[in-house]
């Protein structure tokens, strides 16, 4: 493995690219030391460690590569740029428009992206808006320097240098995330994603640190034992396993080319496989079930706290409401694998559809043996498809709820269990197999052997 590690160091142009991806990783990472000029970091830092709305954007922020509770220049991150991208490819299966963008190949490519680009300004400027108002100033994080002497609250123009700085910052993210796809390696988003997950890991290793007292049994407090210690790493592992192998798991489905006689040559009756993936979907389900979920749960829980009378329908109602829609309850938690399961089935269908699979097949002169060509293989493959998408969503919801289980049956903090499951472990290890497929392409095209072999 060094050796191969050597020999990817040794050839320029990949030393570049992978010199210019960790320069500007690291200054995504900078941005993040640079707070908003009307936060005051003393009210940020009691407000991060106080719950409530902070644990809900520390959620947020697994996936959108952002540090909500920090309130910096990048503290959007990239989640308007990903939000954009997934509402034009939802539109892009139920709007013809779009649609006939999508088959024109690279000019239709090029076009959507211009299209996103727009829609991640105008989604940065409604969420950074709402940020400002909810967060810093409905939190009372601003510094009291900016505040109006005479009637004590952040005047409008303050509030308006906050929202065009926060869309600034995620502009540029997103140009850092499209010269990593241009002139550097991987995925750009990914790639920015992924290392907001592992700059948390540091973190959450000093937090296990603090509630483990390396004695058998444990130690005062609830403090962890070593044995504890030592299942977590095993579990870890599990996971990671586990993670791996479902993420690059396929159902392979047999195909044969009709041969083509030209001459006096045969050509095609080559036996090929039709790769179908396990978990299909992706990281998607998960994300769309976590944002769908903080809605009702911030509703509800602002609402039960309000004084409603005395055994009113109200109180009753609401409070029961708070408490069935808190994070790792058990309603929670069951609504959380019924919306991984429902997103699971919908991601998949938008994102493959047998039709059009059918239709290449039978257009390049290929079948599936013992289905004839076009609305008996769409059924077929629709039928496969329906029955590892089963698999693959209950591999997601096992994986979304390790976390939970860990904190709740070990007693470790929150943002320990995150990392044996749920979406950044998922998003980590997509990302880092792909980075490794995209170093494997340039070492085979100089005849080197790729890192996984």
């Amino acid at each position: 493995m060094w050796e191969k590690i050597r020999v990817v160091w040794q050839i320029p142009e990949l030393r570049q690219k992978i010199l210019l991806t960790l320069g500007l990783l690291a200054v995504y990472r900078l941005g993040f030391q640079i707070p908003l000029s009307i936060a005051d970091p003393d009210k940020i830092q009691a407000a991060s460690q106080a719950g409530g709305m902070a644990d809900v954007l520390q959620a947020v922020a697994v996936f959108s590569a952002s540090q909500l509770t920090q309130v910096t220049i990048f503290g959007l991150g990239i989640m308007p740029y990903i939000s954009a991208s997934i509402i034009f490819q939802l539109l892009g299966s139920v709007y013809p428009p779009l649609e006939a963008l999508q088959k024109e190949g690279e000019s239709g490519r090029k076009k959507i992206n211009e299209y996103t680009r727009y829609a991640t300004v105008a989604i940065c400027l409604i969420q950074s808006w709402i940020y400002v108002n909810a967060y810093i100033v409905g939190a009372d994080l601003v510094d009291a320097a900016y505040l109006d002497p005479e009637t004590g609250v952040l005047g409008f123009g303050w509030k308006l240098v906050s929202v065009l700085t926060m869309t600034a910052g995620t502009v540029f993210l997103m140009w850092i995330g499209e010269q990593i796809d241009e002139f550097g390696i991987g995925n750009g988003i990914s790639l920015l994603i992924m290392a907001g997950i592992l700059a948390a890991m540091p973190g959450a290793g000093f937090d296990l640190l603090k509630q483990a007292s390396f004695e058998l049994g444990g130690g005062p407090g609830g403090k962890l034992g070593i044995e504890q210690l030592l299942l977590l790493a095993v579990i870890f592992v599990a996971v990671v396993v586990g993670v791996v192998y479902i993420t690059l798991g396929q159902r392979r489905i047999p195909m044969q080319s009709a041969k083509h006689v030209r001459g006096r040559k045969v050509f095609g009756g080559t036996r090929q496989y039709l790769p179908l993936k396990v978990n299909q979907a992706g990281v998607m389900p998960i994300i769309f079930a976590s944002s769908l979920l903080m809605l009702p749960t911030l509703i509800f829980t602002q609402l039960g706290s309000v004084n409603w009378a005395e055994g009113s329908f109200g109180e009753v109602f609401f409070r029961w409401s708070s408490a069935a829609f808190e994070r790792n309850s058990f309603f929670w938690v069951l609504s959380f694998v019924a919306l991984i399961y429902f997103f699971c089935f919908f991601w998949t269908a938008i994102t493959f559809n047998p039709k059009d699979v059918s239709d290449n097949l039978k257009s390049y002169g290929s079948f599936i043996p013992g289905y004839r060509p076009g609305k008996r293989t769409s059924d077929y493959l629709e039928k496969v498809m329906f029955r590892i998408t089963y698999v693959g969503a209950g591999f997601l919801a096992l994986v979304a709820i390790i976390p939970t289980l860990i904190s709740s049956s070990m007693g470790v903090s929150f943002m320990v269990a995150s990392f044996y499951g749920g979406t950044g472990l998922l998003i980590a290890v997509s990302v880092a197999f792909d980075l490794v497929q995209k170093i494997d392409s340039h070492l085979v095209m100089r005849n080197y052997s790729g890192l996984l072999e």
